[in-house]
């Protein structure tokens, strides 16, 4: 892997004003969800609070039961409404109807409209949070999603703390009020509460109606209809193998979750500790997730996203196996911190891949999806855990003087740990995208700051660009386009393509490109652009990026992933492997994808198909779909441009995104200086 020198630092994603307008909108919204599942259950409590204990319990019970329930029947229903309706129209009226919904659940006062009102609420809930999920990646870059991602989980499970210091500081001035003020003496001290839950999202209403910039879309209900969408949503999930690997991991880990959540009450008391030890233990998860978005992305930032997720979600396992058999509290709050950061590891991943690989008109229906699908887990999870611990019951086990306590709790922590392992596990094998490469080193490496690799890494001055895409995508003509414009800059600049960049190139292009070849074997073919890659590497880039040139390059490494390894149906590893030798592990500083939809591609083209572009339609879906893995799997590295667009467009897009990264202009050097720095212009 070739180090890049120097670059400019890229903006922070909240000095975008469209995002950072949104990202305070659901920061407002993320505090007043925890204030209201707070102030629900504390009003709850305090209705019942002159009936049996069993009664209470069940009451408080209920209105979790009815803040997961709406998920099971409106989930997917949700996520049609972000896909074919405005979005920003969706949110404002989702907000707006909270705002209402929890005005009058203090001027009611029922138990019933609480449950009523709790539906309604989640009801709202599930419109708001497809619709703002799908809403995010069109706001901020693809190489800035994780980021915004990232701060998007912060403030979902940073806020709940917070809201829990607000709610004790209401509850205390209510309960002030009800006492000082006269007339007061009946109003229930959570009424405070609620009243600031329903503004906060009525602020909410009022930063996303001023949001600009969002794509607007028919609300026409015509054809395909609703229900045809919700099923080509499910669809989609099972027949995506990345998107389908990422939504079982997830769900997973929301199920071991769950086994925790279910019976963390118990077990913190059979440990001796009471409400407070189960506040710090509640509050030590949200710390670890929190640490876990910002400080483990970062501390392992050149580790595969895919080797991540699994390996994130098979370490929560094993903590939460450790934490049902450590008998300590001091230690299982530190455990829980752990799991805590693994799990806000595999959220971010999960959500910022799923937000690359899916399209946007297919975004809405998958978060949708996932948040219905992981609420039912949830529930499934919780409603089982405490009867299957109940059903187990307390065992004691005598090691000699030792007395070792085994009980229902402990059992379901450890099912709950080695059902994470098992999907983890499951999650590495289908998704590794380094297959060749062991996981101990790469994971070594990654501690290091480094990314393992065949070779030292060499530091070069200059500036890598490989422009990618199917046939008809209009990659050659943006890479002309950007190498004029740099060169207009005042930058060095040397425009390349392979294959056919060298004079052994050239005799391997015609080769590889003659529609008569139609016998040349997958492996043969894949070797022939290894050999013209490594020719083109040692001959053109090296010397060009050692003087400190930039380096525009129409297709690399990713094309023979994609159309041998993809296309031809190799194996992965070994198409990775052989050019991973061939170019000594040079990789991009920047990879443009110019994505187009192979029906709309192969039409562009003109003259007679050469060997590659004469492939079935099936051949070219294949390798589009790599492509679009690969930029999934990297999205730092990557640039995923619409080919569809207006040609104008396209380029100032990655004129925007290499302003980033260009080193200060240079005076160019004439190519006598080298003698070996062949131009291609076509």
């Amino acid at each position: 892997m070739t180090a890049p020198g120097r670059r400019r630092t890229t903006a922070h994603v909240l000095a975008n004003a469209s995002f950072r307008r949104l990202w305070t909108a659901m920061s407002v919204c993320s505090l007043g969800d925890w204030l209201n599942i707070l102030a629900l259950t504390a009003l709850a409590g305090n209705l019942t609070a002159g009936d049996d204990y069993r009664v209470q319990s069940l009451a408080i019970g209920g209105v979790f039961i009815a803040k997961m329930l709406p998920a099971v029947l409106l989930g997917p229903l949700a996520g049609v409404f972000a896909d074919r309706f405005d979005r920003r129209t969706t949110m404002v009226a989702a907000d707006l109807a909270r705002f209402a919904v929890v005005l009058s659940i203090p001027l009611i006062g029922s138990y019933q409209w609480i449950i009523i009102a709790t539906l309604l609420v989640e009801c709202a809930n599930l419109f708001w949070v497809p619709a703002k999920d799908a809403t995010v990646p069109n706001l901020v870059p693809n190489e800035q999603l994780e980021s915004a991602n990232r701060l998007n989980l912060l403030v979902t499970y940073g806020s709940a703390p917070v809201a829990a210091l607000l709610f004790a500081a209401l509850s205390l001035a209510g309960d002030v009020l009800t006492t000082v003020v006269p007339g007061m003496a009946g109003v229930d001290p959570t009424s405070l509460a609620l009243v600031v839950n329903a503004c906060a999202y009525l602020v909410s209403a009022g930063l996303i109606f001023t949001l600009r910039g969002l794509p607007r879309r028919d609300g026409g209900i015509s054809t395909p209809s609703v229900l045809r969408q919700i099923v080509e949503g499910w669809r989609y999930v099972g027949g995506n193998r990345l998107v389908r690997g990422l939504i079982i991991g997830m769900l997973g880990a929301f199920a071991a979750g769950g086994a925790v959540v279910g019976v963390a009450k118990i077990y913190v008391a059979a440990l001796g500790g009471g409400d407070a030890a189960y506040g710090v233990v509640f509050g030590a998860v949200f710390v670890g997730m929190a640490l876990g978005m910002f400080f483990g992305l970062r501390l392992l930032r050149e580790l595969s996203r895919r080797r991540l997720f699994g390996l994130a979600i098979t370490v929560a396992g094993l903590v939460l196996v450790a934490i049902a058999l450590i008998h300590n509290l001091a230690i299982v709050v530190m455990l829980t911190v752990v799991l805590g950061a693994c799990a806000g590891i595999a959220w971010i991943i999960g959500y910022t891949l799923i937000g690359l690989e899916v399209e946007d008109a297919m975004r809405g229906r998958t978060f949708a999806f996932l948040q219905s699908t992981a609420r039912v887990t949830l529930l499934l999870v919780v409603a089982a855990a405490n009867p299957l611990a109940a059903l187990f019951g307390a065992h004691s086990f005598a090691l000699g003087r030792v007395s070792y306590q085994f009980d229902g709790s402990n059992l379901v922590l450890v099912l709950g740990g080695a059902l994470a392992v098992g999907v983890g596990l499951l999650a590495l094998r289908h998704m590794d995208d380094r297959k060749g490469v062991p996981l101990s080193e790469d994971l070594i490496a990654a501690v290091r700051g480094e990314r393992f690799g065949p070779g030292a890494a060499e530091e070069l001055p200059g500036l890598f660009v490989a422009f990618e895409g199917g046939e008809g995508s209009g990659k050659t003509t943006q890479s002309r386009m950007i190498a004029i414009w740099l060169r207009d800059q005042g930058h060095d600049v040397v425009q390349t393509r392979e294959p056919g960049s060298t004079k052994v190139g050239m005799r391997l292009r015609a080769i590889l490109l003659d529609a008569a070849e139609r016998g040349l074997s997958p492996r043969a073919e894949a070797l022939m652009y290894a050999a013209d890659r490594a020719e083109h590497v040692e001959k053109v880039i090296h010397p060009a990026l050692r003087r400190g040139a930039i380096v525009v390059c129409d297709r690399y490494v990713d094309s023979s992933l994609a159309y041998q390894g993809a296309g031809r149906d190799l194996a992965p590893e070994d198409v990775s492997k052989v050019n991973a030798w061939a170019t000594g592990g040079l990789v991009p500083h920047l990879t443009v994808l110019i994505d187009v939809p192979p029906s709309v591609g192969l039409t562009r083209l003109g003259g007679a198909a050469d060997r590659i572009e004469a492939e079935p339609l099936d051949f070219h879906e294949r390798v589009r779909k790599e492509f679009r893995a690969l930029a999934a799997a990297t999205p730092e590295r990557y640039l995923v441009v619409d080919g569809t667009l207006p040609p104008e467009k396209i380029t100032q897009t990655i004129q925007d995104r290499m302003r980033d990264i260009l080193p200060d202009p240079v005076p160019r050097e004439t190519e006598d200086a080298t003698g070996t720095m062949p131009v291609i212009r076509d």
